[in-house]
């Protein structure tokens, strides 16, 4: 989307105040689970990771910490402490978060800059399809959604940054540094 029409600041932030994730929503758990189960089957025990665009509820980080990762949560409307984005992490997850970014190129560099060798970044998002479709795409009608992603995108990630990549879902997809 160009950025003449990106929402302000606070338009944003009164839009994610709606949400209502919760770490005690059984229901968002589930929907967290499609990045959950497949990225914690990669994962060692006591690994270090980093949710990126953690909203306030912070729900994954609590689910990977109830099974003994050690977490860090950065938000930019909820917890906006930018020294967690200058620590090297085992793993890295964004749900529901990179189609907000307003400079997506620059923040997934920055966030595979700080993932370790062997690392993982586990993303969940709708992947956009053809442009036929995309018309009609409800996804897209979001405010706060002005970037999309498709299979082409994320190849295009992988091949850039020397990662290889899964795709677990029709949302879910988790790089991963060799």
């Amino acid at each position: 989307m160009h950025s003449e029409h990106y929402l302000s600041d606070k338009d944003e932030k009164e839009i994610y105040n709606r949400h209502e994730n919760s770490p005690d929503d059984q229901r968002y758990r589930d929907f967290l689970s499609r990045l959950f189960i497949p990225l914690t089957k990669k994962l060692k025990p006591n690994s270090a990771g980093l949710d990126f665009g953690s909203g306030s509820g912070p729900t994954l980080s609590i689910m990977l910490e109830e099974i003994g990762h050690k977490m860090s949560i950065y938000d930019k409307y909820y917890c906006d402490k930018t020294e967690v984005l200058e620590r090297d992490y085992d793993f890295i997850t964004s749900t529901e978060v990179i189609e907000h970014l307003k400079q997506p190129g620059l923040e997934i560099k920055r966030l595979l800059e700080i993932l370790k060798p062997n690392g993982y970044f586990g993303i969940m998002t709708k992947f956009a399809s053809d442009l036929d479709h995309f018309v009609s795409w409800h996804y897209k009608n979001d405010p706060t959604h002005i970037c999309f992603y498709s299979l082409k995108t994320f190849k295009w990630i992988a091949k850039t940054y020397s990662l290889t990549f899964e795709v677990v879902g029709s949302d879910v997809i988790i790089f991963h540094r060799k």
